[in-house]
This record gives C-alpha cells, sequence and structure tokens, in this order.
C-alpha cells in the first residue's frame, strides 16, 4: 500500500516566483534522482510551499527525502475531506494507538483557505473529541511539553494528519548555485563541504586517507552523482588533484577546511578561483558536534 508524505521547503518559499518556480524543478529533479539510487519509486505532486511523494515504501523512502538539500522536514500523512466529521473520525482511529493512559496531548491545528472555523477552534473541539472518546485513559492537554503532538493541517478542500516530523538538511536544492571542489582532509573539510552543499552548490570532492570514509560514506549520501578523487596525503598531491577536478568540471571555487592564508604558493595552481573556508569561525568541539549531526541525517 502507498504512503503519502509532506515534504516541506522554507527558504525556496521565500523567492519571488519565477525562481522559486526555478528551484522547485531543481528539488523536484533531486528527489527523483535520490530515489533512483536507493531503488524507490514515487511520484510527486505539489502546492504552494510543498510537495507531496506517493511512495510503496513509505519509511525507506522519509529516510531518502532527509537527505535532499532544500527539505526542512518530511511527514508520513493521512489524506481526508476538509470535513469536520471526517477529520474528527480519522483523527480519533489514528490517535487511539498512541496514547497511553495517563499520557499528555497537543493538537497543533493550520488552516490555509476560506473556513467555517479557525484554527484555534478546530484545535479546541478536537481536543475536546479526544478527551470524550479516551475518558477512560485519564489523558491531559499540555500546550508546552506534550508527550503526544496531534497535527492537522487544512489546505483547502483536503486536509492532513500527521504525528512526526523528520528533519531534513534545509537550505537549497542542489545545482542552483554553481559547481566547487572541496578538500576533505576529516571531519572539518568534510563538514565545510556539507555546508556549500546546503547552499545549492555541486561540490566535487579531493579526499585523502584520513576523508575518504567522510566523503565515499557520507557526503556521497547527499548527492549520488558527486566526484570523488582519493589522493595520498601528501600537499603536492592534492594540489594538483584540488587544480585538475577544478578545471575539468568548470568550478567556480575551491573549499578549504582552514583559513585560505595558510595555503601559501598552492592558491596559485587554482588560477582565480573564489577559495571559502566555511568552518574558519568553528571550535573543532564546534565541528564534531555539527558533523554528528550530518551523519545522523545521512543513516
Amino acid at each position: 500500500m502507498a504512503s503519502l508524505i509532506l515534504v516541506r521547503y522554507g527558504e525556496l518559499a521565500l523567492k519571488s516566483p519565477p525562481v522559486r518556480r526555478a528551484f522547485e524543478r531543481f528539488l523536484r529533479r533531486n528527489i527523483l534522482d535520490q530515489f533512483v539510487a536507493d531503488g524507490i519509486t514515487g511520484r510527486l505532486r505539489s502546492d504552494r510551499g510543498h510537495l507531496y511523494v506517493d511512495a510503496d515504501e513509505g519509511e525507506r523512502a522519509i529516510r531518502t527525502l532527509r537527505r535532499v538539500f532544500g527539505v526542512t522536514s518530511v511527514s508520513l500523512v493521512h489524506e481526508v475531506p476538509t470535513d469536520r466529521t471526517a477529520i474528527r473520525d480519522r483523527l480519533l482511529e489514528l490517535a487511539g494507538p498512541r496514547l497511553a493512559p495517563g499520557a499528555s496531548f497537543a493538537v497543533r491545528a493550520r488552516r490555509t483557505g476560506q473556513h467555517p472555523f479557525t484554527s484555534q477552534e478546530l484545535a479546541r473541539d478536537l481536543g475536546a473529541d479526544v478527551l470524550e472518546r479516551f475518558s477512560d485513559r485519564h489523558l491531559s492537554v499540555d500546550l508546552e511539553e506534550p508527550d503526544v503532538e496531534l497535527f492537522v493541517e487544512v489546505r483547502g478542500p483536503v486536509t492532513y494528519l500527521y504525528f512526526d516530523r523528520d528533519r531534513g538538511p534545509g537550505g537549497l536544492p542542489l545545482g542552483v548555485a554553481g559547481r566547487l571542489v572541496a578538500l576533505v582532509d576529516g571531519p572539518r573539510g568534510a563538514l565545510g563541504a556539507f555546508l556549500m552543499m546546503k547552499r545549492g552548490c555541486k561540490v566535487g570532492l579531493v579526499s585523502v586517507p584520513l576523508g575518504e570514509p567522510l566523503a565515499r560514506g557520507v557526503l556521497t549520501r547527499f548527492d549520488p552523482a558527486v566526484r570523488v578523487t582519493a589522493v595520498p596525503a601528501d600537499p603536492e598531491a592534492w594540489c594538483d588533484a584540488i587544480a585538475k577536478l577544478a578545471q575539468d568540471s568548470h568550478a567556480d571555487g575551491v573549499v578549504l577546511p582552514i583559513r585560505v592564508d595558510e595555503y601559501g604558493d598552492a592558491r596559485a595552481r587554482w588560477g582565480d578561483r573564489v577559495l571559502f573556508s566555511p568552518t574558519v569561525g568553528l571550535t573543532d568541539g564546534e565541528v564534531a558536534d555539527w558533523w554528528k549531526s550530518v551523519e545522523e541525517l545521512a543513516s
């Protein structure tokens, strides 16, 4: 049975209509490319600010979507008509198995379009329905830190019910912001490449032995088509590899793990390309924390 997944993207929705449409095309293409790489069948449709994916393997599709740049979060949703009775009945059916005796809960309601009720009224009424239906469980309402959250999103004639949000990497879709080459010599170099990918850049990777597992084992999960060049941990080798990959891929810049002025004469080999050091302001501890979150998204 196919699962319906709601895909949210934040920053794209703030762009002008022509730019947003172009970015959305990149996002849709990137999602389909990731599905192909993971062997997942899915069908996409959209409205303003959201994508919807019909996938035969919902949990696998969610794990894949969490690695697509531009995606802020995803939820497995249940679709019902925007009718108060239909919303109530389906919500009670879905919520029952999640509400343990003595649990606290909150109904989070949002709406788009013209309806004879406000979001607050809908949340209040549905909360009362839950308390009445499961009165023998001694539930309580807690709007601050509930044990269970019940989300109701009304979008015109259709309403979506869901319980969880799995975060994505956010940022911009791959491919909207040019090409770069990054040196991956460890977590700092890998995080620098990730951060530039998150800004929409297609990033080729030059990895030394210490960075090879991070490049191939993690970063390729976010871009199945990424090109990885492995070289020895020798400055001459990786400087030349960066120059060659930058020329072959027509890269606009080079991403380095430390300050650009520490590379001295090596800069001359890379021509007039822009040099980036996106992690220069982070401590080693901060880099480790950020990279751990990247690995969690990639898993």
